[in-house]
């Protein structure tokens, strides 16, 4: 997203450098860590009952229900089974994506208008049918409408084709050092015993489905198989025999530990670099905007994949091993304190029935000040994703995209330096 607003801030030049000034010195890799102690012992977070205003809110959220992504030989259920086909949101995941908006309306009631302004919220989805539509029965939910004979409120959800979307869906098989690292990962000998292990089941597993004892590998055919047995489970399709909760355990045994091997196991950190890293840097990069004024937005929504939360969790150290089941949010809540520094505070909605939990940084206190916030993330925001990929030059529109964002990120975190001076004259 681009600046909506070009004001430049202008800190008082009567006021010394602040905390916020010795923390980027901070940053910087020759420094001590004098500067860096001094801001934790002087931005501590707020105490109990403290006034504090929320001004700014970013949602991440997983798709709802969906028919499977795709099958295998001897899958007895088709396309033809699904009634949009694969790939598609069904009538569940639609009420899944509206249970979800209420929800967010109860909770920012007073903080959102009742009803779709434009300067308030922008949507951004994944460039894929059921994160569009999730992102629309969503917004139905957020802005129910009060219109009997339209039944519902239009509001733009912007997207990215699928081959540009590096924010949302980072293209890792085209990134050379990501997949140097996970051929580092599948060598490492925690992950050949496994493999060793489950030898046998594979082999079983390649009888059952059809497909080739080559084909199955943890991170190409073998998930889409678990991922058709679960939505049939789902949808109350009838399963093939050799499908015993056995093999069902298995397989979700598999996939966690697939998962786990692409976000950590081995150099998480950099990992994290190539795939939940940039959608953090945006969202810093957004919280910078609104100490300087220059984003007059409220919220901003992204629908996306598991994957994408995974990543993003991956990113900032918290993912639990648990994949992310549909509608899941994660939320990140700026607030602007008393005393007028900044915090981030995060949330977690996994289970609709339940109240989302509180989700802290590690090495951070609940709230988090901002500066150290972006101090703890810092090792996992890319400079240049295709350069750090060792990637050819002129990787077209993309390439152009990921670098103008990472440099507008990494701009308007300079700014704040300042701009929390302006806020305080």
């Amino acid at each position: 997203m681009g600046l909506y607003n070009r004001r430049v801030c202008q800190p008082s030049l009567k006021q010394p450098a602040s905390r916020w000034c010795s923390f980027f010195i901070a940053m910087r890799p020759s420094v001590t860590l004098a500067p860096l102690i001094i801001l934790i012992l002087t931005d501590l977070p707020p105490s109990v009952g403290q006034e504090r205003t929320l001004r700014f809110v970013t949602l991440v959220y997983r798709h709802g229900d969906r028919s499977p992504l795709g099958t295998y030989p001897t899958d007895p259920h088709k396309a033809a089974a699904w009634p949009k086909g694969f790939q598609q949101l069904t009538e569940v995941g639609i009420l899944q994506q509206k249970i979800l908006g209420r929800f967010l309306r109860e909770k920012y009631t007073g903080f959102l208008s009742a009803s779709y302004k434009p300067q308030e919220i922008y949507i951004r989805s994944t460039d894929y049918d059921r994160t569009i539509m999730s992102a629309q029965a969503n917004l139905m939910g957020l802005y129910p409408s009060s219109d009997p004979e339209t039944g519902w409120t239009p509001v733009p959800i912007h997207t990215v084709p699928v081959k540009y979307d590096k924010l949302l869906k980072p293209p890792t098989r085209t990134c050379l050092r990501y997949q140097q690292l996970m051929e580092e990962t599948i060598n490492l000998p925690s992950y050949q015993a496994k493999m060793k292990a489950w030898k046998g089941f594979m082999t079983k597993m390649a009888n059952y489905t059809g497909l080739k004892p080559e084909q199955l590998t943890l991170s190409n055919t073998l998930w889409r198989v678990h991922d058709a047995l679960f939505c049939q489970k789902t949808h109350n399709l009838s399963l093939p025999s050799w499908a015993t909760p056995r093999v069902l355990t298995m397989l979700q045994e598999m996939e966690v530990f697939n998962v786990e091997a692409h976000v950590g196991l081995h150099a998480s950190q950099e990992k994290a670099r190539f795939t939940g890293g940039l959608l953090l840097s945006a969202i810093l990069s957004n919280f910078s905007k609104v100490v300087c004024r220059d984003l007059p937005l409220k919220m901003i929504m992204y629908s996306a994949h598991d994957s994408t939360l995974i990543a993003l969790q991956g990113a900032l150290g918290i993912y639990n091993g648990h994949p992310p089941p549909y509608a899941a949010c994660h939320g990140f809540e700026f607030y602007q304190e008393g005393n007028d520094s900044f915090s981030v505070s995060m949330f977690y909605r996994n289970e609709s029935g339940q109240q989302p939990q509180t989700l802290a940084l590690p090495g951070c206190p609940t709230p988090c000040p901002l500066p150290l916030f972006i101090h703890l993330t810092r090792a996992v925001v890319p400079q240049d994703w295709d350069a750090e990929c060792q990637n050819p030059q002129g990787g077209g529109p993309g390439r152009t995209v990921t670098a103008l964002a990472v440099i507008v990120g990494l701009l308007s975190m300079a700014l704040v330096c300042m701009c929390v001076l302006y806020w305080r004259r």
